[in-house]
């Protein structure tokens, strides 16, 4: 009897200090997730179809689902106006294509003349800011930066000589990857119709098709953590297209108001960098301030008096009414993952950061609260103390 007391002691003291301790819990996962992480790399090699797979797929599911979020509510609501979905898939297809067809017509040569006369004028752009570098200079308030400014000047223009230098040497030699890469987007667009065709006409029946491979009692919570996804997805590409739209309409109305040259180019450039939620409008300010220096103070006040309207309309009033606080992400949450999804991913990166980001965080949030209510860990106070007086045997 005595043996067995002692027994229930010891493993009460092991139970209080080990299993059911906080810091030791934390650092076995984080060694598992480690040992997980080592085990992966080790066998690599095992998952290079699976890497080719969906580099192959890829590209038309991601716009297929884009699509899909865009239009899916519109089908919803003519499914609910009793016309059936199918012919609205097809209505909307046909008004798509019409759409694209319009813009091949009318916007893409303007766009295509506006870029080859930016490119054609270039030279002389770089000229004009020369000489009124060299004004500036000539001030005698900036004679004690002159050499200071002369020296940014110099690696400036000997950088965008690099630049050019290393794109002639490189063109030929990536011309393979451009194929390839070409190949891959015509193969996408080919494919992307078919994919969110079937995914507008039985998308509704993906999540209770895959819940059929899990346990019973696994379904509902999964159910609703798919549910809860699709809803922080859906609301944030629907929010950011519409709002990316919004921005390119400002600009070229803006741009087109105050007679700045390339109106319609740079506005839809602003609406696609728009993408990259805080930076994009700034990084899409950059070739229409170059422009306003190039066309004097007058006409860069100007750019710059459009740039804060568009910004002030944009935050306080269509950001706001779109997408509101759906998706509860702090903006340095928001900067830091922009960052680290650039520098892994690029581009692609960048623009899908966020969204997956969003994904995640519904995921593991769901996990952490499923770890609390079968752990002893985040018990309250009391439930702490009536545990510790009496400890599992």
């Amino acid at each position: 009897m005595s043996d067995e007391k002692e027994k229930e002691k010891r493993f009460s003291w092991f139970w209080r200090w080990f299993l059911n301790n906080q810091v030791v819990t934390a650092l076995l996962i984080v060694l598992l997730i480690l040992l997980i992480i080592l085990v992966f790399t080790k066998v690599s090699y095992l998952f290079t179809p699976v890497w080719q797979f969906i580099a192959v797929v890829g590209l038309p599911l991601i716009m297929a689902g884009i699509l899909y979020y865009l239009m899916n509510p519109v089908v919803d609501y003519l499914e609910k106006k009793k016309i059936p979905r199918i012919w609205s898939i097809i209505g909307l297809f046909i008004l798509v294509v019409a759409l694209i067809i319009w813009g091949i017509v009318v916007i893409v040569p303007k766009i295509q003349e506006q870029t080859i006369s930016f490119g054609n004028h270039f030279p002389q752009y770089i000229d004009t800011i020369d000489k009124k570098m060299q004004e500036i200079l000539s001030d005698p308030f900036f004679e004690q930066f002159r050499t200071q400014l002369e020296d940014m000047g110099d690696k400036l223009t000997s950088s965008l000589g690099d630049i050019i230098r290393n794109i002639s040497t490189f063109t030929v030699q990536g011309l393979g990857s451009f194929v390839g890469a070409v190949a891959t987007v015509v193969v996408a667009i080919v494919t992307m119709p078919f994919i969110l065709f079937y995914l507008l006409k039985d998308g509704k029946q993906l999540a209770p098709y895959l819940m059929k491979f899990l346990p019973n009692r696994m379904r509902k919570p999964t159910l609703k953590v798919l549910v809860e996804v699709n809803e922080q997805v859906s609301s944030y590409i629907r929010g950011q297209l519409t709002v990316a739209f919004a921005v390119a309409v400002m600009f070229i109305l803006g741009f087109s108001f105050i007679g700045l040259d390339y109106a319609i180019t740079l506005g839809i450039t602003a609406g696609f960098l728009n993408l990259i939620p805080y930076l994009g409008s700034f990084l899409a300010m950059i070739p229409a301030i170059f422009l306003g220096i190039v066309g004097g103070p007058v006409l860069l006040v100007k750019v710059l008096v459009v740039f804060v309207i568009e910004q002030t309309i944009e935050g306080r009033v269509i950001s706001p009414l779109v997408l509101g606080s759906q998706l509860d992400i702090h903006p340095v949450t928001i900067l830091v993952v922009l960052l680290t999804s650039g520098k892994l991913f690029g581009v692609v990166g960048v623009i899908l950061g966020i969204p997956v980001y969003a994904a995640a965080k519904v995921i593991i949030t769901h996990v952490f609260e499923w770890y609390k209510n079968v752990s002893s860990l985040y018990h309250e106070d009391g439930s702490i103390k009536q545990e510790e007086e009496n400890p599992p045997s």
